[in-house]
């Protein structure tokens, strides 16, 4: 079983969860940028954590034969706080790097103007830059939420099946499916969807157009959680090509939208920036 994981926050993740994850057989990731739990103060703290998606965890997933890539965005949670929005005016010189291959993550949190003008700036950003956006739907209120994001949506240039609607659920699947974009969904213990319920909503809409997810973070999570998909869905009879489709070749169709998917396995090398991954190793 060959796993892509869409949407994994491989910084809060420890090495261990790199070797599991290739045990597994998951050889390619896509980390979004996102809130780190601890209110980010200035613009500067959020360039140094892009340079760390566009260097220093590519390091780190090498050592386990991953392929890593990343989207960058203001998130929609600190797109709130005055002291961030200037990251909007420099996320343009981070879309132009190899490792980027969408905008994100964008959307909504609380459903407030400030989130309105980042998600809508962002969007235009990413059809600026030849980028597919991966757009966050609101953890409360998700059917209010998902309306008020299709809405911006059409006000914009970007076209349906150049978006992925992420943490989906039953819902919000239906509007979802409607509006042609594709289908994004988290696997995240107690506040996300399960395995289970997963596989039902593939029985009820079909394999196409769906991403599936880990989402894993500093929370409690799995980034096994796809790998569980796969299993749960042989098991509910769907086929081997069924599991690929979901958890292989559907991500690599969307972020390759972007013209720069690179799943060739990654060489590690022995340093970054001076550094290994080993506490006192040369």
């Amino acid at each position: 079983m060959r796993i892509f994981d869409p949407h994994i926050h491989m910084t809060s993740r420890t090495t261990d969860d790199y070797e599991a994850m290739h045990a597994a057989g998951v050889r390619a990731v896509v980390e979004p940028s996102f809130w780190l739990g601890q209110p980010r103060t200035s613009p500067t703290s959020f360039f140094d954590y892009f340079d760390s998606l566009l260097g220093w965890e590519p390091f780190r997933a090498a050592q386990y034969g991953i392929a890593h890539h990343c989207t960058l965005a203001l998130n929609p949670k600190e797109a709130n706080d005055p002291r961030c929005t200037p990251v909007l005016e420099a996320l343009p010189r981070y879309l132009v790097k190899d490792p980027v291959v969408a905008v994100g993550e964008i959307g909504y949190d609380s459903m407030t103007p400030a989130e309105d003008t980042a998600l809508a700036a962002q969007l235009q950003l990413a059809v600026d830059h030849g980028l597919p956006a991966l757009v966050h739907t609101p953890h409360r209120d998700k059917a209010a939420g998902l309306r008020r994001t299709l809405d911006v949506l059409r006000e914009s240039d970007l076209p349906p099946d150049h978006v992925v609607l992420d943490h989906l659920n039953e819902t919000t699947v239906g509007a979802a499916t409607d509006s042609g974009c594709w289908l994004g969904f988290s696997l995240y213990p107690d506040t996300k969807m399960d395995p289970d319920r997963m596989v039902r909503i593939l029985r009820l809409h079909g394999t196409g157009r769906v991403l599936v997810n880990s989402a894993a973070d500093w929370g409690r999570s799995d980034p096994l959680q796809t790998r569980r998909v796969g299993e749960t869905m042989l098991a509910a009879g769907f086929t081997e090509d069924d599991v690929d489709q979901v958890l292989w070749r559907n991500p690599v169709e969307f972020y390759g939208l972007s013209g720069r998917l690179d799943l060739s396995t990654p060489s590690p090398g022995a340093l970054h920036e001076g550094n290994s991954i080993l506490r006192g190793g040369e």
